[in-house]
Parts: structure tokens; C-alpha cells; sequence
């Protein structure tokens, strides 16, 4: 039986004392945790790691929780990752600016561990289940089911194996956003598994000859993205 794939967290706070102290609390519980010191950073790191859920603190110099947020919002791959917030207790007003941002929740600080980790894992539950529901992605006339591992195009069913169909969701699964080579091979076949360089552009070309050019575009140089 496969083990259920570890949850990434990703913490932003300019202080280093509140980042150890949740790392050491997160990893306890099985999470993996990465971390960035400012929101620039933070918004650089999730687009590298792409967490399943993002700590912010509120207060930071420069580009603070609740601007990062915002900024986080506006990109695709991270509308719907539940970001949670570290607030002050006194800090009603801005509890409401950062809800209001597009945050899912907020802890109130001196953090309690049990209470901190309830809120993360009811948070990651929530989202689990909202990803279950999705399982069927429509981009104008194409429409990619997961459940029957089927394309329909208008009248047309287009029947893929398995591999490219996996490649198509995980595109398909986040418009716009670029997929490098690496990324692909360890999301499809993992990195456990050797295949040829070439494995993938023989993917996509099959891919293409089934779909057409208009859905899978190639980045030179960096990899490849549904877009149309």
C-alpha cells in the first residue's frame, strides 16, 4: 500500500526564534517545513517548493503578511493553498485585513503547540477534501476527467494512456504555470524510477497528435505548460 505523500508547509517570519520553534513543532508531527525570512522571499519559495500550506507572519519589514498574501492570491498555482496567519492577540484589525486578504485562518500569539497544530490539520483536511472534489478540470471545449481517466472534446472521446494522461491533469491542474522537466519526472514517475531523457517530449508529442498544439505549450530551455 502507498504511504500518503508527506505535507509541505512553508513558513515566512522575519524572526528566527518563531520559525525554529515551528519547525520543531510541525516535523514532530510528520510535516515537512521549509521556510523564508520576508515576504519577497516567502513568494520565491513557495513558487519553488509549492507547499500544500503557507504560515505568514503579519508584521515583517518591507512587504509584510498581509501584501504577500495578496501578492500569493493573484498567481494560479496558490489560490486555493490555505495560508494561515500569525497575528498578535491585540491585533483585532488586523485579524480582519488579513481574513479579508484571502487568508484562511489565523493563530494568535505566544503560540500553543496543541492549538497550532489542530488549526493546521483541520486546515489541511479542509483542503484535502476540496481537491477530492475536483475532479474534472474544463478549459472551453475540453473537458479532462480524473475519475474516468477521460478527455471529451465536444461529441469526442479521446482515450490516453495512462502516463499521458497524468501529465495532461498535472498541467492541465495548474493553467499557466510552468512545469520543469525534473518536476515532471518526480510528480509522474517519481524519483526512485530512471527513465530516458527523452521519455517526456515523447509524451507530449503524443499528447499533441491526440489534442492538437493549442493546449501544451513548451518553454524552451525550462519545460512545459497548458495554456490555451
Amino acid at each position: 500500500m502507498d504511504k500518503a505523500p508527506v505535507q509541505k508547509i512553508l513558513i515566512v517570519d522575519d524572526e528566527p526564534d518563531i520559525i525554529e520553534f515551528l519547525q520543531y513543532n510541525l516535523k514532530k508531527e510528520g510535516y515537512e517545513v521549509v521556510s523564508a525570512t520576508d515576504g519577497r522571499q516567502g513568494i520565491q519559495m513557495a513558487e519553488q517548493e509549492l507547499p500544500n500550506l503557507i504560515i505568514l507572519d503579519i508584521m515583517m519589514p518591507e512587504l509584510d503578511g498581509v501584501e504577500t498574501c495578496r501578492l500569493l492570491r493573484e498567481k494560479k498555482e496558490f489560490a486555493h493553498t490555505p495560508i494561515a496567519f500569525l497575528t498578535a492577540r491585540d491585533e483585532d484589525f488586523s485579524q480582519i485585513t488579513a481574513l479579508d486578504a484571502g487568508g484562511d485562518d489565523y493563530i494568535t500569539k505566544p503560540i500553543k503547540p496543541r492549538v497550532l497544530l489542530s488549526r493546521i490539520n483541520a486546515l489541511l483536511r479542509r483542503n484535502s477534501r476540496s481537491e477530492e472534489e475536483q475532479q474534472r478540470i474544463t478549459v472551453q471545449d475540453l473537458v479532462i476527467d480524473k475519475l474516468k481517466v477521460m478527455v471529451f472534446r465536444g461529441e469526442e472521446t479521446i482515450e490516453l494512456p495512462k502516463k499521458e494522461f497524468e501529465i495532461l491533469w498535472l498541467l492541465a491542474s495548474k493553467p499557466g504555470r510552468v512545469f520543469t522537466r525534473e518536476e515532471i519526472f518526480d510528480r509522474i514517475w517519481g524519483k526512485d524510477v530512471i527513465v530516458g531523457n527523452r521519455t517526456i517530449d515523447v509524451h507530449i508529442r503524443k499528447l499533441r497528435e491526440r489534442l492538437g498544439e493549442d493546449y501544451v505549450k513548451t518553454m524552451k530551455g525550462i519545460g512545459y505548460k497548458f495554456d490555451f
